[in-house]
């Protein structure tokens, strides 16, 4: 079934079809959407990287690796959180895993309420993390709105400068700096120098 593009999905990768089966129930009865399937091919084939969610992911997959299935993530820079699922689990493995981006590394049988307790805690870091991800992309959206002479008055202004100041650097008149200002401020959508340096700080302006 198809999801809302905005709805967190967690993504269950198991060559098991019980172990997919009892996740599913799980995850449906904490009220959590979730998709399964039986191979990285096959998930990689239906995976769209705009959709928020999570990886459950099985190490030991029938004829592949689950750990080539995160190589693969990473190569095509998708960044999905993963949690990684094994029955078999030793130390060099897991480093590889978390080193590949994994978030956790569960042994089987998994502990509901530990899986479901992350899975919540990988939810809300989501949807931070795109909540922070759109206000970025509007701010630079906002900063290419900006005039080169607009933008260098965002940079005196940045640099602590006083209209008068600016006006001197310029060689322009007070009245034209604040005319600056005022519609920087405007198409910035902040109302003081200081959260104007505060908003372009925010994506290493």
């Amino acid at each position: 079934m198809t999801q809302m593009a905005g709805e967190f999905t967690v993504f269950v990768v198991d060559d098991n079809a019980s172990v997919r089966k009892s996740l599913k129930n799980l995850l449906a009865a904490k009220g959590l959407a979730s998709e399964t399937f039986a191979s990285g091919k096959e998930f990689l084939a239906a995976y769209d990287s705009r959709r928020p969610g999570c990886l459950l992911l099985d190490m030991h997959l029938r004829g592949e690796s689950g750990l080539d299935l995160q190589d693969e993530l990473r190569r095509r820079k998708v960044t999905l959180p993963i949690i990684i699922m094994t029955a078999y689990g030793n130390v060099p493995t897991s480093v590889r895993a978390f080193k590949a981006g994994a978030v956790d590394f569960l042994q089987k049988p998994l502990v509901p309420a530990a899986l479901v307790e992350r899975i919540r805690a990988l939810v809300e870091t989501d949807r931070r993390e795109r909540e922070l991800a759109a206000s970025s992309d509007e701010i630079r959206r906002r900063m290419a709105a900006l005039t080169p002479r607009e933008r260098h008055v965002t940079k005196l202004l940045a640099e602590g400068k006083t209209s008068k100041e600016i006006a001197a650097v310029l060689n322009v008149s007070v009245r034209t700096v604040e005319g600056h200002r005022h519609m920087i401020f405007s198409k910035m959508g902040v109302s003081t120098a200081a959260q104007l340096v505060a908003t372009i700080m925010r994506v290493g302006g």
